[in-house]
């Protein structure tokens, strides 16, 4: 089977009100929209909060779903609004609060075992927000060109573009400090 038509079956049962399939819709995605929260936040424990609150708003709004669309698609335009979301809610706090400049700020600790998550994080990070996210929805998650439009309220021709010059600053950079191989596939 399809695994896309199956998480098309899966949200249509949930949607029902079917427990299962909703378990199994929050099993097999919670993952992926981990690691895209953590991509994009760089913290953990953010990205935990974000997670639950992305289901909180799918249980929501699932009746918005319309049964026999992708599912991934309109389950990242909800992560993304969240993530939006908390980002403005984040600088609205921060623009109240007076910052504490004596407490020295923590240093990220690596996961042991992360399996290269930190190194993508750290190669991601160097790209403007928009960029990194495109990246993330194709490369780590598998959309497709057309599923990221739609998740991103953007059309394919701007996907690509961003993709594009994601890809390019990407080259520059690791070319810059000499992790990058020669184009021209020439002997090391």
């Amino acid at each position: 089977m399809n695994p896309d038509s199956d998480l098309e079956t899966l949200m249509a049962r949930y949607q029902e009100g079917d427990l299962a399939a909703a378990t199994a819709l929050i099993q097999r995605l919670s993952p992926q929209l981990h690691r895209f929260f953590v991509i994009q936040m760089g913290n953990r424990t953010e990205a935990d909060d974000l997670l639950q609150e992305t289901w909180l708003r799918i249980h929501k709004v699932r009746n918005t779903y319309r049964t026999g669309e992708p599912v991934l698609p309109w389950l990242y335009a909800i992560a993304r609004s969240i993530r939006v979301d908390h980002y403005r809610k984040g600088r609205r706090t921060g623009a109240r609060e007076r910052p504490l400049s004596d407490v020295p700020e923590a240093a990220t600790p690596k996961a042991a075992g992360s399996g290269g998550t930190s190194d993508l994080q750290t190669i991601l990070a160097m790209l403007p927000e928009s960029q990194r996210e495109v990246i993330e929805m194709l490369k780590v998650t598998g959309m497709s060109l057309e599923e990221v439009a739609r998740a991103t309220s953007s059309s394919v021709g701007s996907v690509k573009q961003k993709a594009h010059r994601a890809y390019e600053k990407l080259r520059e950079r690791l070319s810059s400090v000499g992790l990058s191989k020669s184009q021209k596939g020439s002997p090391s």
